[in-house]
């Protein structure tokens, strides 16, 4: 599996590509970094790129003041190439939370690693099936004998990719998985042919249309495409935390969460071009997209995001089901372990909100 780095986003300032070396913390305590104050507990969080929008909940949080305003000192970093990923570090004590798929809790636990998803963004992955203008890709059912992109080999994408073909009957071993990142490196693995199509998110998807080197072939992106594609609700981008960093660390736990469920309601009352204008420019205006181009993206993806921070029902379900089938697990896994509502509804009762998803149960 490729590794990446660690970038550190100051104030939501990283810059695209930017990376800097990321110390673990001993965080959840309540010791305090800059200008926090004694009682204010500081928390590293790394995101599996922090740019992409499907990411975004966690630094417009930052950007709203929101972690400042529940009371905590949220260190964030992101993912790139070269280094550990997100779902990687939590799970090794390197950060104290990962912005990293659902989907890894299982795997972990597989694996005998308790991390477990405290607050859930999405109920799609946001991803979708990138195919060359050339490709002859339309469905899962081209698969067979072409090259597909994935952001790294054992990801969520690559799952999902596996997942897709094995739909349609088609074995992994009769596709190549290549890993190819996102942003320029997944645009020009499809503009030299080295794939023929990308699983990759906005502003990736956006920039590839724009070019006229590619086409949406599969839609992950929208609550509609992903149910339609994948059986049901796929949750996707969340919040993971060290099941035993968790039960160590209640207090802090639900000021984060306090923080991204006002987030996620903040995000269901604006518009687009509002969340952009909040997001740094980096993130929005690049070498990529343009900030016209970025906003009508979102607009078309922004039904992705929850509006409450719950897991929904069934999700937890789905995602155990795909994973069935790529063989990556068994149903010998207790769900009930790999995600917790508690904080999620809590914090919707403080700050006076309704939720309106339905909440998973204890099955999934």
């Amino acid at each position: 599996m490729i590794k990446r780095t660690l970038a550190l986003s100051l104030a939501g300032t990283l810059a695209l590509g930017a990376a800097a070396a990321c110390g673990s913390s001993n965080s959840g305590n309540s010791q305090s970094a800059g200008s926090g104050g004694a009682s204010t507990p500081t928390v590293t969080l790394m995101v599996g790129g922090i740019d992409k929008q499907i990411y975004l909940p966690y630094e417009l949080a930052q950007q709203l003041g929101y972690y400042k305003k529940y009371g905590v000192n949220m260190q964030l970093s992101t993912e790139v190439d070269g280094g550990v990923g997100a779902e990687d570090a939590v799970a090794s004590g390197q950060v104290d939370m990962a912005g990293a798929w659902y989907v890894h809790t299982i795997d972990f636990q597989v694996k005998g690693k308790a991390v477990e998803d405290i607050v859930q963004l999405s109920g799609a992955p946001g991803e979708r099936e990138m195919c060359g203008t050339n490709s002859g890709v339309h469905s899962a059912a081209d698969f067979a004998g072409k090259t597909l992109g994935v952001t790294d080999l054992g990801s969520g994408t690559d799952s999902l990719t596996k997942f897709l073909a094995a739909q349609k009957g088609i074995k992994t071993s009769q596709i190549h998985r290549l890993a190819v990142g996102a942003g320029s490196t997944a645009i020009a693995a499809i503009k030299s042919g080295s794939a023929q199509c990308v699983m990759t998110t906005q502003p990736t998807v956006t920039a590839l249309q724009q070019k006229g080197l590619a086409y949406s072939a599969i839609d992950l992106a929208t609550t509609a495409g992903a149910t339609q594609a994948l059986g049901g609700a796929w949750p996707a981008a969340g919040v993971l935390a060290r099941t035993d960093w968790v039960n160590s660390n209640k207090a802090t736990v639900q000021k984060v969460v306090d923080a991204l469920v006002d987030t996620m309601h903040w995000i269901n009352t604006h518009s687009a071009a509002d969340i952009a204008d909040k997001l740094p420019q980096s993130y929005v205006q690049n070498s990529l997209v343009t900030k016209a181009d970025y906003i009508a993206a979102l607009t078309q993806d922004k039904g992705q995001f929850l509006p409450d921070g719950i897991m929904p029902a069934g999700g937890p379900k789905t995602v155990l089901a795909m994973e069935e089938l790529i063989g990556s697990a068994t149903s010998s896994v207790n769900l009930g372990t790999t995600f917790t509502n508690d904080f999620a509804v809590a914090a919707n009762k403080a700050e006076g909100y309704t939720v309106t998803t339905t909440p998973a149960g204890s099955d999934g």
